[in-house]
């Protein structure tokens, strides 16, 4: 941890988490949104939302601040993909820590900039909730699933031992996330991503239901991170070793890079 916490190129990880993160909440969220700038009769009128539309934005987004920044901090942009990849050792449990917190506050400052723009014209500022009639256990369900597909391509994606991988990885996380979307809107509106729902909730303060954004991307990216590295394509390396790199942050030959311990969003 000490060494890390030491590096430059750390804290400009952190720092590129948050901006990355502010970027992507303003820009998705914005377009999920909905709102329409005519105002017949002093009444905004906002149209039925678009799933195909907020599903591509979500998307859209965060292949493109992959792509921006994936060099420098792995671009997770998500709580539970920053979990993953710390079940997976591949990153420290300070670096884990200092991301999640930067992703939440990226998160509340992009919400609270879309709060003051719509003002009284949107009130619920993209804030996940359950769809009528269905119980938490099942949006919990959907959570995980949603998440789960999502954390296992961040994975297999970025596995620098990959020879078959040639596109684009930041554009294969990207359409996944969209697929996530695809599959949770009507269900719960999507809260593949802790942060971006904490945003929405505290700025709209209303938390009712607010811990299956948490506990569903959790168990989704956990059980992700486990099939994936330990079942399907487990590295070399015994666990205790690799388990080392949650309190060093050094990055050996099972991890992805082994110069500044960045983890980054492109194939070998």
């Amino acid at each position: 941890m000490a060494s890390e916490f030491k590096k430059k190129i750390f804290w400009r990880a952190v720092v590129a988490e948050f901006f990355a993160m502010i970027l992507f909440i303003f820009i998705s969220i914005g377009s999920a949104l909905g709102v329409k700038f005519s105002v017949p009769a002093n009444s905004t009128t906002t149209p039925p939302q678009d799933n195909v539309k907020v599903s591509l934005a979500f998307g859209i987004a965060i292949a493109t601040m992959a792509q921006s920044v994936g060099h420098i901090s792995g671009a997770h942009l998500n709580p539970a993909v920053t979990l993953g990849l710390l079940l997976s050792c591949q990153i420290s449990m300070f670096r884990a820590f200092m991301y999640i917190l930067a992703q939440c506050l990226g998160a509340i400052v992009a919400t609270a900039i879309l709060s003051g723009i719509t003002s009284s014209r949107v009130s619920n500022l993209g804030l996940n909730q359950l769809a009528d009639g269905l119980n938490s256990g099942q949006g919990l369900g959907i959570e995980i699933i949603a998440t789960l597909q999502l954390v296992l391509c961040v994975l297999a994606t970025t596995d620098r031992r990959r020879t078959d991988v040639t596109g684009s990885a930041p554009l294969a996380i990207g359409l996944s996330v969209a697929l996530g979307h695809l599959l949770a809107i009507d269900y719960t509106g999507c809260g593949i991503n802790p942060a971006r729902s904490f945003g929405s909730a505290l700025i709209a303060n209303d938390f009712a239901n607010h811990w299956i954004f948490w506990v569903g991307p959790i168990i989704g990216g956990a059980v992700a991170a486990l099939i994936y590295e330990f079942i399907l394509a487990p590295r070399t390396g015994n666990v205790t070793s690799r388990m080392k790199v949650w309190t060093s942050g050094h990055v050996e030959e099972y991890d992805l890079d082994a110069d500044d311990s960045r983890v980054e969003m492109k194939p070998k």
